[in-house]
């Protein structure tokens, strides 16, 4: 089974979040239609920036950890590496 580590970020890319997951495509489809009252929906966070997969579950709880510990400017290059337009991801993963 894979785990997700993910970034979400709003129309402007002002906000992060980051989350884990076992189901990316259902995870962020929950964020993406705010089923879930809390920060993504407060803040309108509906774009998939950046995605990585993990094997074991604790292996992806450690590295989202890490990641949320970052500097704002951290994440912003992790996500630049791999998705320099900060497009969003969910279309390509659906």
């Amino acid at each position: 089974m894979a785990y997700y580590v993910y970034l979400l970020t709003n129309k402007t890319n002002t906000v992060l979040y980051t989350g884990v997951t076992n189901n990316l495509l259902k995870r962020v489809f929950e964020h993406r239609k705010e089923y879930v009252d809390g920060f993504t929906k407060r803040y309108n966070l509906k774009k998939l920036v950046y995605y990585e997969s993990h094997q074991d579950i604790n292996t992806a709880i450690r590295r989202e950890k890490e990641i949320k510990g970052w500097v704002r400017k951290k994440k912003n290059v992790l996500i630049s590496e791999k998705n320099a337009s900060w497009i969003d991801l969910y279309p390509s993963i659906v």
